[in-house]
């Protein structure tokens, strides 16, 4: 019997398989996509999830990241990581450095798709295989999430990601966050001449016409070197990231909002938590330990996304980190 079967193959799902081989496990994951497989994403790694791939054995290539800078056309905040650098790395390039380290550890990948699913005292069968545990990484609308029940009814506006890369050389060595009443976007330096623009908004509407909410932006982008990509919507609440031998991880175990950057590093985090408890022989104090990881993302994020429903007050986001940098820098770094 298999010790982990994953479903799903991106990163958080090869980071899983990755973390149980390392400690010992047998680890299968079933993905039906070829990789590597592209995904609207920022595609900025926080410096906690630098040091989780790094103690992976993953080195993706990718543009170092200072810090984080805040714009909306007549103010600028900016911080810097400490301890540490992000890195832009594109997310084919991360998914491909993930499924070179899986292979190497022995990790067998098979096509297919969780469907369904059996549990009893000692394992789970799913996609023909048996296990001992099955590990939920199938994404934001996670098909074995809904088959355990575990979605609960979100609450606040919806809202979504559409991402594009443009050819030309960034400008900067931290990720940009412009502001605009309706929305933001992410600008990410993802290579020497490639940067990843990500829109987040709640209104309707095509990447084109977004985009020019942002006019300071988009004249400094001239060529699209990508096709736009998009995800939503972002809020999932789940009533809990255990249920019998059925553990969630990444996308699939909750998400908040893209507002803060934080989703590949909190799934590598978790990934490797999930692992711990399952070595433990504690899988349910993996639900804690995943609420304590995830703690001053959802805080963060969850205040940013209470103050941007308020215009008035969204209009005050900016120019208040620039006149209180130290502020600002606080939750950067309690974010990095």
């Amino acid at each position: 019997m298999i010790d982990v079967l994953v479903a799903g193959g991106g990163p958080a799902g090869l980071a899983t398989a990755v973390c149980a081989a390392l400690a010992g496990m047998e680890a299968v994951v079933v993905e039906p996509r070829p990789g590597p497989v592209d995904k609207a994403c920022g595609e900025g790694l926080m410096p906690s999830g630098v040091a989780a791939l790094l103690a992976l054995g993953v080195e993706p290539a990718g543009r170092p990241l200072r810090g984080i800078r805040y714009l909306d056309g007549r103010h600028r905040a900016q911080a810097d990581f400490a301890g540490g650098t992000g890195l832009g790395v594109r997310r084919t390039e991360l998914h491909a450095a993930l499924a070179r380290r899986a292979a190497e550890l022995g990790v067998r990948t098979v096509p297919g798709r969780v469907c369904g699913l059996r549990q009893w005292d000692g394992g789970v069968e799913a996609a023909g295989l048996r296990a001992r545990w099955l590990v939920a990484a199938d994404g934001l609308h996670s098909p074995v999430r809904a088959l355990l029940g575990l979605e609960a009814p979100g609450s606040g506006p919806r809202r979504y990601g559409l991402r594009r890369h443009y050819a030309v050389a960034p400008w900067t060595d931290y990720v940009e966050v412009h502001w605009a009443a309706d929305g933001e976007a992410y600008v990410t330096p993802v290579g020497e001449n490639l940067v990843g623009v990500a829109l987040l908004t709640s209104r309707r509407g095509g990447y084109a016409e977004r985009l020019r909410d942002f006019p300071g932006l988009l004249a400094r982008l001239e060529r699209p070197a990508t096709a736009v990509r998009g995800a939503g919507p972002m809020r999932r609440r789940v009533r809990s990231r255990v249920a019998g031998r059925v553990l969630l991880v990444g996308d699939a175990a909750g998400y908040t909002d893209a507002l803060t950057g934080e989703g590949v590093s909190l799934a590598l985090l978790s990934a490797r938590a999930l692992v711990e408890c399952l070595r433990a022989g504690a899988p349910q104090a993996y639900e804690g330990a995943w609420r304590r990881l995830s703690r001053r993302h959802r805080l963060l994020t969850g205040a940013l996304l209470a103050t941007r429903r308020h215009r008035g007050a969204a209009r005050l986001i900016v120019p208040a980190a620039q006149r209180v940098p130290a502020l600002f820098g606080a939750a950067v770094h309690a974010l990095a």
